[in-house]
């Protein structure tokens, strides 16, 4: 192989091995848009990522503490708090993904009027490039 040749095959690798990086995002979670909602005992977060590159899909986990509390505003003793998850896969496009998780809180005994389920402790996590973000207060 000519000393030209083995030039031109280095450049080529190199050319290779730099394209992927060129490709790779930045990901992030875009600000103000990861959001919770209640309704009922279901616990509903959305939200946008960005800065994905060239990936085809995240995964993505929505983990929460959910309380049943009292008309007094107390807060639950052990057996009326329980931890809550949820989780899904969902598509890139164009280095950007939208997701929406709900998770649902059931009791024993029943949480039920007057008392009302409250979530804290609220994380996302996009597991595919081990990002998250905690929603802070209660919902």
């Amino acid at each position: 192989m000519s000393r030209l040749s083995k030039v031109l095959v280095l450049l080529t690798v190199a050319a290779g091995l730099a394209v992927p990086a060129a490709l790779a995002g930045s990901p992030h979670f875009v600000d103000s848009t990861v959001t919770a909602s209640v309704s009922g005992n279901t616990l509903t977060v959305s939200g946008k990522e960005a800065g994905l590159g060239d990936e085809a899909q995240i995964h993505i986990v929505v983990s929460a503490t959910a309380e049943c509390i009292n008309p007094g505003s107390h807060h639950p003793k052990a057996a009326n708090k329980s931890s809550v998850s949820a989780e899904g896969t969902f598509p890139v496009q164009n280095g950007k993904a939208e997701f929406s998780l709900s998770v649902t809180a059931t009791f024993q005994p029943d949480c039920t009027p007057p008392m009302t389920v409250v979530f804290t402790d609220v994380t996302v996590t996009e597991t595919t490039n081990n990002i998250s973000v905690n929603l802070t207060g209660t919902f």
